[in-house]
């Protein structure tokens, strides 16, 4: 919701048509803002993919698959902001590159 600056009156919306830009006006003085159509951003998401671990840290942490000793590891807050972070590893060993994550 959006009020007049002037009168503070319920700015009302007008759709966009023929060309026209949506905008908002006051419906008791001449206020007027034209809304501007905004344009999202790609993101690159920072682990996806096959090279998801790629440049992560690496950290002494036991496979529970093949009991290799060292694994890449990432932390994330997945829960709410009063719980610990949850940390994600992945095996190093390129043949296992199993994954399990520590709560």
């Amino acid at each position: 919701m959006e009020f007049c600056p002037t009168c503070g009156m319920l700015l009302q919306i007008e759709r966009a048509s023929q060309g026209r830009r949506c905008r908002l006006f006051c419906p008791t003085c001449p206020y007027m803002v034209i809304k501007h159509n905004l344009v999202k951003k790609e993101l690159e998401h920072i682990f996806s993919g096959a090279d998801s671990m790629k440049f992560a840290p690496r950290t002494a942490a036991t496979c529970p698959r093949c009991h290799h000793g060292e694994a890449f590891f990432r932390q994330m807050q997945i829960r709410s902001a009063d719980e610990p972070m949850t940390t994600f590893y992945r095996c190093c060993n390129e043949r296992c590159n199993y994954e399990w994550r520590d709560d």
